[in-house]
């Protein structure tokens, strides 16, 4: 079916008081996983691409964003392409051109003042061509000489006040928010403040966006979407998947050589991840 918008599914999810899973992709295989894990469990997706990702093939954004948005447009459930943790502006413009319908843009490494700045500038410029716009906010510095803390750095919290600001004077559609999670983690440890989650979920009128989700257990990312999370970012969880199936074909099988043998045994292990963190979503606390 052709691509949907991540603003869509995220306001489709809103009103189901309900999460949009979003997987980072590198490969094609990646890709290929995210979606038909989606399909197994008949559920729409998200498929994100980092400025990493972009970098790890050379700069250039077309090739994987190709890849993706034919495999999406394959696909038969709901699929959209989304721009994520950008930090390039000249990224941000290319974004429109190669299929995405949003973009995650980062400044929170900036002074409160000049993310905001460099925020509001992102949101004017995507908005006048369509785009949805996700910002991140950990906890702003410039407190007693402080810098900015990294959103996902140990004890970063987003601050609800600040929050609100932030949004009304950025004109952001989504925020991701820092309550215990931690980008890139292998084991599945972190614990979240879902106190602080409630007291965002009651600031803030626009969705919020769980970042470094791949280390939070099953119950606590239940525990966030029942407490207002509505998109959840998962990228780790998927290399971890990925290797290990790969590094045990290759232990079991040392004399293959073909990559599509053993990628092959890689993309099932990425699907059955998605499908089973989808599903996971899907069910309420308790």
């Amino acid at each position: 079916m052709p691509l949907t918008t991540t603003g869509e599914l995220i306001t489709g999810a809103a009103a189901a008081h309900t999460a949009v899973a979003a997987f980072n992709i590198i490969t094609l295989e990646h890709a290929e996983a995210v979606v038909a894990g989606a399909e197994s469990v008949d559920a729409p997706v998200v498929l994100q691409v980092s400025e990493n990702a972009v970098k790890f093939h050379g700069g250039d954004l077309l090739p994987l964003a190709r890849a993706a948005t034919a495999t999406a447009e394959r696909a038969t459930v709901p699929v959209a392409l989304h721009l994520d943790h950008i930090q390039s502006d000249d990224l941000l413009r290319r974004a429109p051109d190669a299929g995405f319908s949003s973009v995650m843009y980062d400044a929170s490494r900036l002074p409160y003042a000049e993310n905001l700045a460099a925020t509001r500038a992102a949101v004017d410029w995507a908005h006048a061509r369509g785009l949805w716009i996700e910002a991140e906010l950990g906890q702003v510095g410039g407190k007693s000489g402080l810098p900015p803390l990294d959103a996902h750095a140990p004890g970063a919290r987003t601050d609800p006040d600040e929050a609100r600001a932030f949004v009304a004077d950025s004109g952001v559609d989504a925020l991701a928010v820092a309550i215990g999670s931690a980008h890139a983690m292998t084991t599945r440890t972190a614990t979240l403040d879902h106190t602080l989650l409630k007291r965002l979920s009651g600031a803030l009128d626009v969705p919020l966006v769980l970042h470094g989700s791949s280390g939070v257990p099953d119950d606590e990312l239940r525990a966030a979407v029942t407490g207002g999370i509505v998109k959840v970012n998962i990228g780790t969880a998927l290399n971890i998947a990925l290797t290990g199936a790969i590094r045990d074909f290759l232990t079991a099988r040392p004399e293959a050589v073909d990559p599509r043998t053993y990628l092959a045994a890689g993309r099932t292990a990425m699907t059955e991840t998605v499908a089973r963190l989808i599903g996971v979503l899907a069910t309420p606390s308790t």
